[in-house]
Formats: C-alpha cells, sequence, structure tokens
C-alpha cells in the first residue's frame, strides 16, 4: 500500500479514507491482512487512536474483520459491504467517474422508486398525496421553462416525498445512499443524462394521479415507466464504455 502521513484536521476520518481507497483500488485483496497498527501510525503520522477508529468504521462498512489478538483482515466488499460503500466506488482512483456503478445506481433507483410508488398508493397520508401532486405540477412548470435543473431538484423532492408515503425506512435510507452517490456528478449533467425522463409530464402525473386514487398496481407501473427512462437512457450512454472500466 501506499499511504501518506495525514495532514487533515480529522486524523480519523483521513486514516479512514486512505484506507478505504486502498482497500476498494484493490491494493490489499481479499483475505489479505493490514499492516499492525503500530505500523499504520507510523506510515500515516498519526496517533494509535485514530487509526482504531478508522479500523472500526471499515469494520460496520464491511471492508474489513477486526478480531481481538488477531490481524485486521481484508473482507471481500462485494459479499461483505454495506450500500454505502457505493460513495466509494463511483469515483474511481484517477478521479474518474465509474460508469458500471453509474448504471447500477440508477437501475437500483428505478426499483425502489417503482415499488415505493405502489406502497405511497396504498398508506400515504392526505397531506403528502397533495405534496406529491404539486410538485409534478412544479415539474410540468420547470419543463416548460425550460429549467433542467430546476427540473432535476423537483424530480429528487418527489421521489423524496414519495418514499416518505411509502413509510418504509429501508428505502429511505437507500434513497440518501444513492443521492450521495451521484453527488460527486454535476446536476446540470444529471439533467441531461435522464432528460427523457424528467420531461416525461404525462407520465409523472400518471404516477400522481394513482397514487391519489389510491391504486397501488398503476402507481406501481406509471412508476416503473417514468423512472425506466432515466435509467435506459443511462445504460444507453454508457453502452460504449469498455468492461474494462468498470471494476
Amino acid at each position: 500500500m501506499r499511504l501518506e502521513p495525514v495532514q487533515r484536521r480529522s486524523l480519523p476520518d483521513a486514516v479512514f479514507e486512505q484506507l478505504t481507497s486502498e482497500i476498494v483500488a484493490g491494493a490489499v485483496p481479499a483475505g489479505d491482512t493490514l499492516p499492525p497498527e503500530r505500523a499504520l501510525t507510523e506510515q500515516l503520522g498519526v496517533n494509535r487512536q485514530a487509526v482504531r477508529e478508522a479500523l472500526q468504521r471499515m469494520a460496520l462498512l464491511g471492508l474489513v474483520d477486526i478480531r481481538h489478538g488477531e490481524a485486521t483482515r481484508v473482507r471481500d466488499f462485494r459479499s461483505s459491504a454495506s450500500p454505502e460503500l457505493l460513495t466509494w466506488l463511483i469515483v474511481r482512483p484517477d478521479g474518474s467517474i465509474d460508469a458500471a456503478v453509474v448504471r447500477s445506481v440508477f437501475e437500483l433507483r428505478a426499483t425502489i422508486g417503482a415499488d415505493a410508488a405502489r406502497l405511497c398508493a396504498s398508506r400515504a397520508v392526505p397531506d403528502t398525496v397533495a405534496a406529491v401532486s404539486a410538485t409534478v405540477g412544479d415539474m410540468a412548470d420547470a419543463v416548460a421553462a425550460y429549467d433542467d435543473v430546476g427540473l432535476f431538484t423537483l424530480s429528487e423532492r418527489l421521489w423524496g416525498l414519495i418514499i416518505e408515503g411509502a413509510d418504509n425506512v429501508a428505502y429511505q435510507l437507500l434513497l440518501n445512499v444513492l443521492q450521495r452517490v451521484y453527488a460527486p456528478l454535476s446536476v446540470e449533467g444529471l439533467a441531461v443524462l435522464i432528460g427523457d425522463e424528467l420531461h416525461d409530464v404525462a407520465g409523472h402525473r400518471r404516477v400522481a394521479a394513482a397514487i391519489a386514487d389510491g391504486k397501488a398496481r398503476q402507481a406501481e407501473l406509471a412508476a416503473r415507466k417514468v423512472l425506466g427512462r432515466g435509467a435506459a437512457a443511462v445504460v444507453d450512454a454508457l453502452a460504449d464504455v469498455s468492461p474494462a472500466e468498470g471494476r
């Protein structure tokens, strides 16, 4: 591993970031062990407490296995890590964006959104239903005004409301993660990338109407069609990306 002395004010955060980046990049294969804490403190130029806190965070993320009296062993993050790791996977060590991760995120977004619309139609309280309808109206106004950045922001609000109405905390937490994952991407770029989805005013209105009428199956199908446009656009845009560029 190539580690550098930590210069940042939050020592555990900096240690965590360096070690996590090295593992995600494959510098330490699954099954191998990390250097002892003493060696890490010397390489990173920090105290042992900072290293311990960082390792504990990595263990919670599913990156390493810590056992008392034994070396810290690297785990296969594909089979052990939590969704939070997506925030690390989307940006490669060289600073470029991993296209395969972007595709995976938008496919998951479409799946979660469609089922959340189904649940929202059967569980949402009147205030949430009204907010969903109002937001769709605002999206139509943004389309008419050619405000794609505002449109993307409204779309994020809409699906947040739908997931809130679904009353599913697991979906809510996953949405939080997904939004953090594509945070490194520009809003302008995202708005262009999924423009077919964002500009589907009629489709969004069908989702809102089905939710308002309590028609769960119709809400699911309408949401799947709308979000499917975005996922399909991402897949098409990344179709020419070489598999070797993925992880």
